[in-house]
């Protein structure tokens, strides 16, 4: 992804039930972006926004970090097709018990396909496709997200080092391309439900994400 600039266009005070934390709002401008289905039209710049929720002292030692896209169906009306929501709340839980961290949020529902087109997959996983065979089945690639603005985002912020929660391997790659070094990766794996225990397994064995608790077959 051709990121051509970051720049930080807010930071204000944030209370919250988790705790006090500064809201920090990032734009990236990424040039000549691929369309994430052929045929889509995109412009020749394309602005991406990113949130950052900061705790505590993020500098005297590498901070927990998480990278976390946006679930509108996961983080607002707690769905259980996904274990995003209960990954937001294990990150939030983990930064505010060692008192400092940092959670990035960006505007990548649905692995980049945008919300019309995850309720659609929806629709054809109900079908009985998993997660990857919906995105091809509807044209888009199985994940459209690059993990690029993230890395610029704590560059900006004077960030060299973290302990990235995730069961991602793009995303720690991501960060060290950067030049970032991810000194710990820490599991963000939860407890999985029946609703969504095929989705895990997708992940893991198309996706190349990391759970260890998943039985095999």
């Amino acid at each position: 992804m051709p990121l051509q600039s970051v720049r930080k266009v807010a930071d204000a005070d944030f209370p919250s039930r988790w705790g006090r934390f500064r809201i920090l709002g990032f734009e990236g401008d990424v040039v000549s972006p691929e369309p994430c289905r052929e045929g889509m039209a995109v412009p020749s710049v394309r602005v991406e926004d990113a949130v950052a929720l900061v705790m505590g002292d993020i500098y005297s030692a590498p901070p927990i970090v998480r990278i976390h896209s946006q679930c509108l169906t996961g983080d607002v009306f707690h769905s259980l097709r996904c274990d995003c929501r209960q990954q937001l709340e294990l990150a939030l839980a983990k930064i505010v018990e060692e008192g400092a961290g940092i959670l990035l949020y960006e505007q990548q529902e649905g692995r980049g396909i945008g919300l019309m087109a995850k309720l659609k997959a929806y629709e054809l996983q109900d079908q009985g496709l998993d997660t990857v065979e919906a995105n091809l089945k509807l044209g888009y690639k199985p994940d459209c997200r690059e993990f690029e603005l993230p890395g610029a985002v704590l560059n900006l912020m004077g960030i060299r080092a973290v302990r990235l929660i995730t069961n991602n391997p793009e995303k720690v790659e991501a960060l060290e391309s950067a030049g970032i070094t991810v000194v710990e990766r820490i599991s963000a794996e939860i407890e999985p439900e029946e609703t969504f225990e095929r989705y895990l397994k997708v992940k893991r064995e198309k996706m190349g994400h990391l759970y260890d608790s998943l039985p095999v077959k």
